[in-house]
């Protein structure tokens, strides 16, 4: 069951940045203390990226257990694997590369390298949440455990920036992407923003996470997100249709809440 979003605003994008890092640890100890371990899906962009710098640079980093931390990414570009645009490169280059993870924990989606299409990417991305997931399911030992195996593993916190057209992840308004509704992962052809060959988790997918954070900056995001939180259709607005089954959350700066519906607007920064 998804629940409506609320929204934090913060003074700039470095306020904010540092704020969703210091609530990022918060939240996986918090998962960790439950579990034993956490699931986060990143993002890449200038927010989604300053805020794994913020993570690695906080004194409270080493609370995480970050050996025990599984981390995928909501879309990547198809380049090759040493490519700067990739997501994942730039994640390893901002944090990962600063923390004691496993790597075994850590689900790239494939390059350009390793695939001739984006569709086999996709395909191989898809597979690997689906093995991740019955990894998941063999462990459970409770007694309200399905018959069957999802799909996708426990997400604890799916990270989406929006851009001033209102894409998230990969996926862009009007195209084949926001329309799937039975895939976890497409590939994605004919990107408005280049490069034009992307891998991304579809609608269906994040909207299986406990918490869906929408991180955004910039003036020029104003009116993305102003349209995703009245309610826009996610086929026109693709930011409109994220809903996480526990919290939705809008973490934004000043910049790009101008179109915000007042009625939304948590003040107070460091509200829960």
């Amino acid at each position: 069951m998804s629940v409506d979003p609320r929204v934090s605003i913060h003074p700039d994008s470095s306020v904010l940045m540092a704020a969703i890092a210091a609530r990022l640890i918060t939240k996986l100890v918090d998962v960790q203390d439950k579990y034993g371990e956490a699931t986060v899906v990143l993002t890449g962009g200038t927010v989604g990226i300053g805020t794994l710098k913020a993570v690695a640079d906080s004194p409270a980093a080493p609370a995480v257990d970050w050996s025990k931390v599984n981390f995928w990414w909501g879309d990547e570009r198809f380049v090759g694997s040493a490519d700067p645009e990739r997501n994942t490169k730039q994640a390893f280059d901002a944090l990962l590369s600063h923390i004691p993870v496993d790597p075994e924990r850590v689900h790239s989606p494939g390059s350009s390298d390793e695939f001739g299409t984006p569709e086999e990417a996709a395909e191989d991305y898809a597979r690997q949440l689906r093995d991740a997931a019955a990894a998941e399911h063999a462990a459970d030992m409770s007694d309200d455990r399905p018959e069957e195996p999802s799909a996708l593993p426990r997400l604890d916190v799916v990270l989406l920036g929006v851009g001033p057209d209102a894409h998230i992840a990969s996926l862009f308004p009007e195209q084949a992407g926001v329309r799937e509704k039975e895939r976890t992962v497409v590939g994605v052809r004919n990107s408005p923003k280049p490069p034009p060959l992307r891998i991304s988790l579809t609608l269906p997918a994040i909207n299986t996470a406990a918490e869906v954070w929408m991180v955004v900056a910039g003036e020029d995001k104003a009116g993305a997100v102003g349209l995703a939180l009245a309610g826009a259709n996610p086929v026109q607005v693709p930011a409109s249709g994220p809903r996480g089954t526990s919290r939705t959350l809008w973490l934004i700066d000043e910049n790009a809440a101008s179109r915000v519906p007042e009625q939304l607007v948590r003040k107070d920064a460091a509200g829960a």
